[in-house]
C-alpha cells in the first residue's frame, strides 16, 4: 500500500509557515544496501521531528531521491550532513524554495517510498496541494521522473 501524503499543514493554529524545501538526488556508494537505508531512516525518525523536518526518501536503482521541508537552518544543516555522508556520491540539488506555504508531507518525519511508487506519491501530493507553487514544484519533479535526472528511478 502506498502512503498518501496530506497537503494540510500540521500546524495547530492553521497559520501558514515559512518553509524551506529542497530536493536532491545522489548515487549511492557501492556498499549501500537496504540495511543501510533502514539505518538512515531510523536516524531520521529520531532526529527530524525534533528539528521540524518532514519529507520522503526514495532509494532504487542505486539512486537516492529525497524531498525535505522545514526550517531553513535545520534543512541546511541536514543537507551538509548528507553531503559529508560517505553513503552518498554526487549529491545534486534539484530544487530549493523558501516560502509561506503548506507542508506537503506534514505527518512524514521521513517516509521511505519505493522507487516504483514515487510517481504515484508525487502525483497524489500534486492533486492535494493547495497552492500553485507547491503544484509547480511537484509538476517539475514529475517531469524529472519522466524525462530528466530522476528517470532512472523505478526502471531497473
Amino acid at each position: 500500500m502506498v502512503p498518501t501524503p496530506r497537503s494540510q499543514d500540521a500546524h495547530d493554529d492553521d497559520v501558514p509557515l515559512l518553509l524551506f524545501q529542497t530536493t536532491y538526488c545522489s548515487r549511492a556508494a557501492a556498499d549501500v544496501d537496504d540495511a543501510a537505508v533502514e539505518r538512515i531512516l531510523a536516524a531520521a525518525h529520531e532526529r527530524n521531528p525534533r528539528l521540524g523536518i518532514t519529507g520522503l526518501l526514495v532509494f532504487g536503482g542505486g539512486i537516492f531521491f529525497q524531498w525535505l521541508e522545514g526550517p531553513r537552518d535545520a534543512v541546511a544543516e541536514l543537507m551538509a550532513m548528507i553531503r559529508g555522508d560517505g553513503r552518498h556520491d554526487s549529491v545534486v540539488t534539484l530544487s530549493e524554495t523558501e516560502e509561506v506555504r503548506e507542508r506537503l508531507f506534514p505527518e512524514w518525519d521521513m517516509e521511505r517510498v519505493s522507487a516504483e511508487d514515487i510517481r504515484e506519491v508525487l502525483a497524489d501530493a500534486h492533486a492535494g496541494a493547495g497552492d500553485a507553487r507547491s503544484q509547480a514544484t511537484l509538476s517539475a519533479m514529475l517531469e524529472q521522473l519522466e524525462h530528466g535526472a530522476l528517470s532512472e528511478l523505478g526502471r531497473g
